[in-house]
């Protein structure tokens, strides 16, 4: 007997979901999320808990075969029309013409429009829900419509308990809600959104959504401060006004399951809030930041000042300065969310932090240079800090660095003490304290040594520079340091607990600071030595290269990379490999291809790109640089010419000059010469050729030259020419 075919598994069936602006950072995150989600899985933690009564022997014996899970399908618009379709969407729809994108919506059973990132958008969401709400009767499926609003519709509401003035409104509270002037469209947007549910809700469902300010992966509104932070730009990080204003937040993730929840229970309620359960201010938040990501200090400035920045919208600022304090009942009763930060961004700042940097590429970039003194260490490690916007370490510059510090710190102490109250004046105290005993043993230890320090303070002081702020956020070059195997040992060694860990081979490295790229210039030292030789003396002064240095300085490096135990090894023993790269072979004194070698090993940049405005300034200033290049060139190159034009033209006037002498020598020697010839001429031929000539002008005969040839045969005078 035949067996009956095996029933091929059904691909999963899809509830198609329309939503705006897929490229932008609202909409990729809810519509990635989205796309990942099954339809009712949030509905899946109160079915459990019905029949966590239920024996669980019962349900092993049974088996009953689950139906194909139902998935949401992605689609959309995008907000700019050449963007690349993401990933995750099934497919991409044009604005106009409006008739296409309403029989679009129509295949959709969820519509979602967000409207807290594009003021324009508004316009296009109401003409939607308008739009779908006349086609009711011809409904297939019943539909949903989601409006993605703002809690800046809120943002003059009065309290509405006046002797609690910082109660929290609640969802139930939207009635009385009053928006801030800039945001009157917004809720004009949500009261239409509202009372279009409100004509047949088994048919066609509304709800609108107010959305604390986002943050999470690119971090939405507080981007400015993140990118400020990283950047490593300004000692302080801005706060507007007194900072003392409540800031309600959601992480995007956490309102993309919102989303999710409003799509699978269809709640009662049409209006509902999308905010954590913290309440920060924006002091707090900028402090938090600022600490893990930036400088650590904030400064408060006027609002106006915000408006000198480029990089903040009107919109940014009215966000900013909101001052409100909200909790959602719904989220907390009806919502089944699994919450990634609920109690808000400080909370969850090292999350935080690690969502930014990986969403947005933004990865630290750590270099070590190795080689002999002369090689070009120095340079390359400065050309590759400009490419890559790294931060040089330079063991003179970093410990002058720290010394400055060190002392400002101190000077600050003497002149004005410690006296302000709070957790900040006794950290300050500690650092103060702490500060002075590194101090005086730095200037110890260097008038002990004639101006040099002990390798215990050169690797603290570099430890430190390394761990600092900037230096993990964007990464960093090392000019030549460390350069023994127990400097490198110390110098990125592993914290103290966490070296009791087990026992190893290979040594244990802080991974935050330790290189992940090594790359090694060799050189012989005749090759050396003539580059040195060659180099001018304004260049040389007062440096290592030096005659009478130099060949110490790379003596010393020799005997230092010649045993077993040499900084390479310690790298390849972290199986960090050092690339070697043989400098004379490129015969390039500015060392131009060994960094464009380096730079094609290293690869791409790992931070923020230029905008369109820093391209537009470094092309400009390019093109001035080149201009002014071949201006000067040409400059240049005219001057050249009018030097040998007039060097051309005093050869000339010499050579006319004696030109003329030797013609005026020639002609004195000539009439030298023909003067007895003429006496002789004068005497002996002209006046019988005078006589004759005169006489042929008498006649006129025909053959005048016969004639005259005649003529002075016939009276020729008595010569004797024989003796002639």
């Amino acid at each position: 007997m035949a067996e009956p075919p095996v029933a091929m598994a059904e691909p999963p069936r899809g509830r198609r979901v329309f939503l705006n602006h897929l490229d932008s950072y609202c909409g990729r995150t809810i519509g990635e999320y989205l796309s990942r989600c099954v339809v009712g899985a949030s509905l899946e933690k109160e079915e459990e808990e019905e029949e966590e009564e239920e024996d669980e022997e019962e349900e092993k014996a049974v088996e009953v075969p689950s139906s194909p899970e139902e998935v949401y399908e992605i689609v959309g618009t995008l907000s700019k029309p050449g963007s690349t379709k993401p990933r995750f969407a099934q497919e991409i729809y044009a604005v106009s013409p409006r008739d296409e994108l309403l029989n679009h919506l129509l295949e959709c059973e969820v519509v979602l429009y967000n409207i807290t990132e594009d003021t324009d958008q508004i316009e296009e969401a109401t003409w939607a829900a308008s739009a779908l709400h006349k086609e009711i009767e011809n409904f297939a499926k019943p539909k949903l419509f989601i409006l993605i609003s703002t809690i800046m519709t809120w943002a003059n509401t009065k309290p509405t308990d006046p002797e609690n003035p910082e109660a929290p409104f609640t969802d139930e509270d939207y009635r009385k809600r009053k928006p801030h002037p800039n945001f009157v469209d917004h809720t004009n947007a949500e009261k239409l959104i509202v009372k279009l549910g409100k004509t047949n809700k088994n048919k066609f469902s509304t709800y609108v959504v107010a959305s604390g300010h986002q943050y999470g992966a690119e971090e939405g509104v507080f981007h400015y401060f993140f990118k400020m932070c990283w950047l490593s730009e300004t000692p302080e990080i801005p706060v507007f006004e007194d900072g003392k204003n409540y800031i309600p937040t959601i992480h995007i993730l956490d309102l993309a399951a919102v989303l999710q929840n409003v799509a699978d229970h269809r709640p009662e309620v049409q209006y509902m809030l999308a905010v954590d359960t913290s309440k920060h201010t924006l002091e707090e938040l900028i402090k938090c930041i600022s600490k893990n990501v930036g400088p650590g200090k904030i400064q408060k400035i006027p609002k106006e000042n915000a408006f000198l920045s480029k990089d903040l919208t009107q919109m940014n600022l009215d966000m900013l300065l909101v001052n409100l304090q909200m909790e959602s009942t719904v989220l907390k009763e009806a919502f089944n969310i699994n919450w990634v930060a609920e109690a808000g961004l400080i909370e969850n700042i090292e999350k935080v932090v690690k969502e930014y940097k990986e969403s947005r590429g933004l990865l630290p970039l750590k270099v070590y240079i190795h080689g002999p003194p002369g090689v070009g260490k120095s340079t390359i490690a400065e050309e590759l800090c400009k490419h890559y916007r790294l931060h040089y370490i330079k063991i003179d510059d970093v410990i002058s660095e720290k010394i400055a510090h060190l002392e400002k710190i101190v000077a600050k102490e003497q002149d004005t003490g410690v006296e302000e109250g709070g957790d900040e004046a006794e950290e300050e105290g500690e650092n103060v304290e702490t500060a002075l005993e590194l101090l005086d043993g730095i200037k110890e230890n260097m008038e002990l040594n004639k101006g040099r320090l002990d390798d215990q303070f050169i690797v603290t002081i570099v430890k430190d520079k390394l761990q600092s702020m900037p230096c993990k956020n964007q990464g960093y070059v090392l000019d030549g340091f460390p350069e023994t195997y127990s400097q490198a040992m110390e110098l990125f060694r592993e914290d103290e607990e966490e070296e009791e860990e087990i026992k190893s081979k290979i040594p244990k490295c802080h991974k935050i600071i330790t290189p992940e790229f090594v790359f090694s210039l060799t050189a012989s030292d005749e090759f050396l030595l003539n580059r040195i030789t060659n180099l001018p003396e304004s260049v040389v002064a007062g440096t290592h290269y030096t005659q009478d240095r130099f060949p110490q300085s790379l003596k010393l490096f020799r005997d230092s990379n010649t045993d077993d135990t040499t900084v390479l090894n310690y790298f390849d023993e972290l199986e960090i490999h050092p690339q070697f790269i043989d400098v004379p072979i490129y015969e390039d004194p500015e060392n131009r291809f060994i960094v464009q070698k380096i730079i094609t090993e290293i690869g791409e940049p790992r931070n923020y790109g230029l905008t369109d405005e820093e391209k537009e300034i470094l092309e400009r200033k390019a093109a001035e640089e080149r201009l002014a290049k071949e201006a000067q060139e040409k400059a240049e190159q005219e001057r050249k010419e009018a030097e040998e034009n007039a060097e051309r033209m005093a050869r000339l006037e010499e050579w006319n000059k004696q030109q003329e002498e030797v013609k005026r020598q020639e002609q004195e020697l000539l009439e030298a010469q023909s003067l007895p010839l003429r006496n002789y001429l004068m005497k002996n031929v002209m006046p019988t050729l005078m006589q004759g000539i005169n006489e042929c002008c008498r006649i006129r005969p025909e053959d005048p030259v016969n004639f005259l040839a005649e003529y002075l045969f016939k009276n020729s005078p008595d010569i004797d020419w024989n003796n002639r």
